[in-house]
């Protein structure tokens, strides 16, 4: 019976491949659509009606309807919405809202998840996700065994108990439809359960009972936990020794190169597969529809229309974007988004390359407040990430996280980079890593090759290793613990390394 509910899976998502191809041979008139959609359905809203959506009818008209907002922009509107007023931002009530902590910024960010926005963007992402996993393998049996679920958790706004808010995985899950939930383990009480070091123990307790989990997903850093849990509890070597039929790991949310060592010692085979997904609290934007490259699609048939700032427009007052039809590649865009959950012209914060236009492909690298520019070196996440994972890989080191900040001038000192690594596995010589770490940095990067020139301007980059856990304890302490919340690869200030530095001094975990 699963052996034929599978196969019929494995026929939709052959129609599926199909539609997607279809949208991307005409990926601009799709775009074109969406932003006529958008705009006409939300022409009588709160924000519509100021805004003059009804009389849009191209790209240049909506671009002289509003300008590029940030979240504070939009935060009243949305405040509104959260204690009930119908027709704000998009038509009717919404209910969902997707709780964002994607830095651990004090201050949260509510996205508004509409239902038309559920169903068409973040749903529809996963059915696209999983038509990637079919595509790419015909032995697909994700609708035959068992997938692991690593979700967030929900729960009620007291000032107006209707709205419901929390990681946007935790609202996929309530979503999930009743065909899909028979292959997923553990329980949704479980999967759902708001404290994260508990879970992460049942998770454990779960995954080592069950042989038959194909697949799971996951922020690479707290499923390297989960998987040294479930090797204690289950005394096997490797994961595979766990779950033989084992198949694809689904990871977003950070670069996967660091860790992608680590994750081939747990499944010691060629037969495992390492899928990457952009599913952010605003949207779910791309997948990787092709194993044998490292680029994602950009999905363009799913409620969002998409814009992008060039990287010369960043911090302007008024900058000026662009759309799909005028995209280069290889350059830095941030990306924009107006959606039929109701962010307008918004810039969730995250920074691509497109690696083709035919079809569209991008690749992240980073985030617009995440990036180190204190001397003109100009260094994106992309860049450190890839250096790092070269370094780990000359020098064997297994690393469970990192953050980077600079070191100023202070007159007597020149300036450099500090490295704050939790090392799961240290290299034999660290002065020596670093060394090398700097050089593939420069190798990466030309403008950080130019201030590294005769160490003129910047010196060598400096490693603080931290003890196992530094990160984790770090996190918690600002209650942020859990698979939605990750530590700032890069900060332009040491906000960061310096608070993380000082929490370690005065904690005794």
């Amino acid at each position: 019976m699963k052996q034929w509910i599978n196969r019929t899976f494995r026929w939709y998502y052959k129609r599926r491949y199909k539609q997607i191809q279809y949208t991307h041979h005409h990926g601009i008139a799709v775009q074109e659509a969406w932003l006529r959609y958008l705009t006409k359905k939300a022409a009588s809203t709160q924000w519509g009606i100021p805004h003059k959506l009804s009389a849009v009818r191209d790209y240049a008209d909506f671009q002289q309807s509003m300008p590029i907002h940030e979240y504070d922009d939009l935060k009243p509107y949305i405040q509104r919405m959260m204690h009930g007023e119908k027709s704000v931002l998009w038509p009717g009530q919404v209910r969902w809202f997707a709780k964002s902590s994607g830095t651990t910024s004090d201050k949260s960010k509510f996205i508004p998840i509409s239902s038309e926005h559920l169903k068409t963007c973040h749903i529809r992402g996963t059915w696209d996700t999983m038509t990637a996993v079919y595509h790419n393998r015909p032995d697909a049996r994700q609708f035959e065994l068992k997938s692991m679920l690593m979700g967030g958790s929900v729960e009620h706004f007291s000032p107006f108990p209707e709205t419901i808010f929390g990681d946007v995985s935790a609202i996929m899950i309530k979503h999930m439809p009743q065909v899909a939930r028979p292959f997923f383990i553990p329980d949704f009480e479980t999967a759902l359960l708001a404290d994260w070091e508990k879970k992460l123990e049942l998770l454990a307790q779960a995954g080592s009972r069950e042989p038959n989990v194909v697949m799971i997903g996951g922020v690479p850093t707290w499923t390297i936990v989960l998987f040294k849990r479930i090797l204690e509890i289950s005394g096997k070597s490797n994961m595979l020794e766990v779950w033989p039929n084992f198949q694809v790991y689904i990871h977003g949310g950070v670069s996967f190169k660091p860790y992608r060592p680590q994750f081939e010692a747990f499944f010691p085979s060629s037969g495992v597969d390492y899928l990457e997904i952009y599913n952010a609290s605003e949207g779910y934007f791309a997948v990787q529809d092709d194993l044998r490259t490292q680029d994602m699609l950009l999905l363009l048939d799913n409620g969002i229309f998409y814009e992008f700032l060039p990287m010369e427009e960043w911090g302007k007052a008024n900058p000026e974007a662009i759309t799909l039809a005028d995209v280069e590649l290889g350059r830095n865009y941030a990306l924009v988004i107006s959606t039929n959950g109701g962010l307008w012209r918004y810039v969730p914060g995250d920074t691509i390359q497109f690696t083709s236009v035919r079809p569209y492909k991008i690749k992240i690298t980073g985030r617009i407040k995440q990036f180190i520019n204190a001397f003109g070196e100009e260094v994106m996440i992309d860049n450190t990430d890839q250096a790092l994972a070269l370094t780990c890989e000359t020098m064997p080191a297994k690393i469970m996280d990192y953050t980077v900040a600079p070191v100023y001038m202070d007159g007597t000192h020149k300036g450099g980079h500090q490295w704050l690594i939790e090392f799961k596995q240290k290299p034999d010589n660290l002065d020596a890593f670093s060394r090398l770490l700097d050089e593939n940095l420069q190798r990466i990067n030309s403008d950080y090759e130019a201030k590294r020139f005769k160490n003129i301007a910047l010196t060598n980059l400096n490693i603080t290793p931290l003890p196992e856990g530094s990160f984790a304890h770090w996190l918690k302490s600002k209650g942020k613990l859990g698979g939605q919340n990750k530590v700032p690869r890069l900060s332009n200030d040491r906000k960061y390394v310096d608070e993380i530095l000082h929490f370690l001094q005065k904690s005794s975990f």
